[in-house]
């Protein structure tokens, strides 16, 4: 499978450009504080001193888990396919979000256990009716995989805009995580494990054993495309390919919680260069999302407790992110204000 060749961002001359822009406008430097390093972000990803987004939008890829048959999951796994008739209804939180703050919102059924027919608004990329149960065996053959991953490169690449978000849905799916982020980081399965949709103590332990059975019998998995394969899900999976896809068009990235992380360690050990592009929208309060930040050196936009998914967590730091780039184009300069400058 073709992978997409990312580009690093970093430019020294315009690196110090950018630092000149930013410290030039009418504030004490570093006042703006985490908007003066995204302002520069953005700038270097889109080689410029006066960025500016286009045509944002959010992606949110819906799929199945046979590992719900293990009972990890406080809630069916026909909460899936009702979710994503929520979406296409507009009454979903991410379809709230993403109005608001005129965010474009695509909902594609990555392999959804449900068969919706043909529907206005969703786009179908059905790899099939929900992976595997990866206990004993793998949760996608590494066509299927493939295959998913390329979907999501294809629908990247038909987008117009400069700045796109991830979201997902799909009972089962933080299960998939947290054996991705064990697989990955060599943390222990205890740490990587959360509540999920609402899961007790009890839950919790559980999901953590059957991890634990599902690492211990795949314990040869090591390449990450086969990471991936075997516990991860054809919504993570299409995110992935999406995400290299996203960084290789030089787009910002940004990234949700703890699902869409999950997407975006294989993504990253695939090409790290991908870390340059992605903007890390908030910490979830899933457990396990604060390592997978720690294991990016990511600092993110917001923590407000979120544990949604969706990409509802893009939605809401994309102001922050217009905020950024609208002060770096925007923003008087002490010389055109004809401000005093800081005594030396």
């Amino acid at each position: 499978m073709h992978i997409p060749h990312i580009e690093s961002i970093q430019n020294s001359l315009l690196s110090a450009r950018l630092d000149a822009a930013v410290d030039n406008k009418t504030k004490p430097q570093g006042s703006l504080g985490m908007l003066e390093s995204l302002a520069k972000q953005v700038g270097l990803i889109q080689q410029t001193t006066r960025p500016a987004l286009a045509q944002p939008a959010i992606l949110v890829f819906a799929g199945d888990h046979g590992i719900v048959a293990e009972n990890v999951s406080a809630f069916p796994q026909s909460v899936t396919w009702q979710m994503v008739e929520n979406f296409l209804a507009q009454g979903a939180a991410i379809n709230v979000f993403a109005r608001q703050n005129a965010v474009a919102l695509h909902v594609i059924d990555a392999g959804v256990n449900h068969d919706f027919g043909p529907r206005d608004g969703l786009i179908d990329r059905k790899v099939g009716p929900g992976t595997r149960n990866f206990v004993d065996t793998p949760a996608m053959t590494k066509d299927e995989c493939e295959r998913a991953m390329q979907h999501g490169m294809a629908l990247v690449a038909a987008l117009d805009g400069n700045v796109i978000g991830f979201g997902e849905m799909g009972i089962g799916n933080t299960t998939s995580a947290a054996a991705i982020l064990h697989k990955m980081s060599g943390m222990p399965v205890a740490e990587c494990v959360g509540a999920g949709t609402g899961l007790a103590i009890e839950g919790i332990l559980h999901k953590q054993r059957v991890i634990e059975r599902a690492v211990a019998h795949h314990t040869a998995v090591v390449d990450p495309l086969d990471i991936l394969a075997t516990f991860g899900g054809f919504e993570i999976a299409m995110m992935a390919g999406a995400m290299l896809q996203a960084a290789e068009r030089r787009m910002v990235l940004l990234i949700d919680g703890f699902i869409v992380s999950s997407a975006l360690m294989v993504a990253a050990k695939l090409d790290p260069a991908i870390l340059d592009y992605c903007v890390f929208s908030h910490c979830s309060d899933e457990h396990g999302h604060k390592a997978m930040l720690g294991h990016f050196g990511a600092r993110p936009l917001l923590q407000l407790s979120l544990r949604l998914g969706e990409g509802s967590g893009c939605a809401l730091a994309y102001p922050l992110l217009q905020a950024a780039v609208n002060f770096l184009r925007d923003m008087a300069t002490f010389e055109s204000a004809q401000v005093s400058e800081q005594a030396p």
